[in-house]
């Protein structure tokens, strides 16, 4: 997940860095059992940006004579996955990185058992409806939406989109990058995104998108670096991305100590990250106790400089940047988890063959 420091907070869910492991635990380690038959090992499985201060994890351990193994496990679709087919017997005891894209799978298939931890505030504005609500605790949030280089804009003389219907626009052609739906998890949210504002129009609105020059990339990373402006990458020509709404607190101008980017906060779709306990947990306090680690102020504080995403709970300071520039919408375009879940594949089947025409 570690990049260029000043973009390094752009990168949720769309990177693959094993540095969480190596910082924290070796992912092959197995449950070692005390002479008493006490299990201190506790099994994390997460996905591949999952980084916590070693200095915090090592208090936690210390605290509680559990040792943190963390076995990372791709992104969060990668995760579900591999979480569902071993579901019968889990490789871990407590999973972390799931979000609501993807929740629906898991509860379908019986992944997660009921947690007993108190949610702090605010965490339960964050709880998935139903019973998911009992097998998943949200732990941290933000928000997938277009970006712009402004700095591009005000020096082309044109005036930045606002809205989805903006970015059909022909003043905008062949200016719009965004990682595919299939590929990756903020492509795919930014499907959700476009259906809960079009419904039953998303394909004509796609259809749209295509025709003005929307570029398509595999993931996030390819988008942002490679083919947008304030990126860096050397041929960029495109001042449209999409990336998330934490994304402008990390490109400060140092002279101006404004940032050259902006998110469109009437593009957005919210993304939640939920823990739960595993189904069949050898270690099962193990897990719980984790799920406390998680959700404490301490490990909510570190949350925005660590993995890059918002605190669930209430009364939780920002960075500096974060609360300057770090700019959350008041509303969001969002489908519910048993709609994504019942048409995930009929979705991502009628995306592919639009943007393959």
């Amino acid at each position: 997940m570690k990049v260029l420091p000043a973009l390094a907070a752009l990168v949720l869910l769309t990177t693959t860095s094993l540095s969480a492991c190596s910082a924290i635990g070796e992912g092959d380690d197995s449950p070692s059992p005390e002479a008493d038959g006490t299990i201190t090992d506790v099994v994390l499985v997460a996905h591949d940006s999952f980084s916590l201060p070693k200095k915090l994890v090592q208090q936690w351990e210390a605290d509680t004579g559990y040792h943190l193994v963390v076995r990372a496990s791709g992104d969060a679709g990668e995760l579900t996955t591999k979480l569902v087919l071993t579901q019968d017997s889990p490789t871990g005891d407590v999973a972390f990185g799931i979000d609501n894209a993807f929740a629906g799978r898991a509860l379908a298939e019986d992944v997660f058992a009921p947690y007993a931890v108190s949610l702090p505030a605010g965490a339960e504005d964050y709880t998935l409806p139903g019973d998911g609500a009992r097998m998943l605790a949200p732990i941290d949030t933000g928000d997938v939406c277009v970006n712009v280089d402004t700095t591009w804009f005000a020096e082309h003389d044109l005036a930045p989109p606002k809205t989805l219907d903006d970015l059909t626009d022909p003043a905008y052609r062949d200016l719009f990058v965004t990682a595919g739906a299939p590929t990756s998890s903020p492509g795919f949210a930014f499907l959700l995104a476009t259906i809960a504002a079009k419904g039953d129009g998303w394909q004509d609105y796609w259809s749209d998108l295509m025709a003005n020059g929307a570029k398509l990339t595999k993931g996030w990373e390819d988008a942002y670096y490679v083919d947008f402006t304030a990126g860096g990458g050397a041929d960029a020509t495109r001042p449209i991305v999409l990336s998330y709404d934490s994304s402008p607190a990390f490109t400060i101008d140092k002279t101006t100590g404004t940032s050259t980017t902006a998110a469109l906060l009437e593009t957005c779709t919210r993304q939640v990250e939920y823990a739960g306990v595993l189904d069949g947990a050898r270690n099962e306090p193990g897990a719980e106790a984790v799920l406390e680690f998680l959700l404490s102020p301490e490990v909510q504080a570190a949350l925005p400089r660590s993995m890059y995403v918002f605190p669930v709970r209430d009364g939780i300071d920002l960075p500096p940047d974060w609360a300057k520039f770090a700019v959350q919408p008041t509303s969001t375009l969002d489908v519910a988890p048993e709609d994504i879940e019942a048409n995930r594949d009929t979705w991502l089947t009628e995306w592919s063959d639009i943007t393959s025409r």
